[in-house]
């Protein structure tokens, strides 16, 4: 891989690019919080080569909306599984636009 395939990757949101503790310090919360929606299975992180959990942007988005809902006062394990629903109705959503303009481009059945 080439520096200019490093840099490109720095785009993708899903490049695990955050270690724990640069993602802690970005989400300003701890390093246990991060574990804690691990455990939750809210978030997954990948692993480096000498197995530090690293993170992308789109994993800290989700753990920053859990940390959202948990310093509202909800317990983490339902914050996680309230986040975990709400990604799932946007997908949903997606999809459904998606099969809308589809079906729009298609034009009316032909009878």
């Amino acid at each position: 891989m080439t520096a200019d395939d490093s840099f490109g990757r720095l785009d993708d949101d899903d490049y695990p690019a955050y270690t724990m503790g640069r993602a802690a310090e970005m989400l300003g919360t701890t390093q246990g919080f991060l574990r804690a929606v691990g455990e939750a299975r809210l978030i997954t992180p990948l692993r480096s080569e000498g197995g530090h959990r690293r993170y992308s942007r789109y994993q800290l988005r989700i753990a920053a909306r859990a940390r959202e809902l948990v310093d509202q006062g909800t317990p983490i394990e339902a914050a996680c599984r309230i986040v975990i629903l709400e990604d799932q109705l946007e997908e949903a959503q997606r999809i459904n636009a998606e099969y809308r303009r589809t079906a729009e481009s298609a034009g009316p059945p032909v009878a």
